[in-house]
């Protein structure tokens, strides 16, 4: 089974991967696809997780033509002024 998998914006730098290839026997966890694809790599605390373009939790598993897509967490809103 082959499973694409998509790294974003700082992600990318920090992994140095854009987009691989994770091939595996069985459905995999998206934790355990990031580890097995980025070496070991820890995944930075609230990396927001993608399959087949819905978020999802990183315990989802992915099978055979899944695409994985990591994103960095999101923050947003407007400057606090005091």
């Amino acid at each position: 089974m082959k499973v694409k998998v998509l790294f974003f914006a700082s992600l990318r730098e920090l992994t140095g991967i854009g987009q691989s290839e994770f091939e595996t026997t069985e459905p995999a966890r998206l934790d355990y696809i990031w580890s097995k694809t980025t070496g070991g790599k820890a995944m930075p605390a609230n990396t927001l997780c993608a399959l087949n373009m819905a978020y999802v939790k990183p315990d989802t598993l992915a099978g055979d033509g899944d695409e994985v897509a990591f994103f960095p967490p999101v923050t947003g809103g407007q400057p606090r002024h005091h």
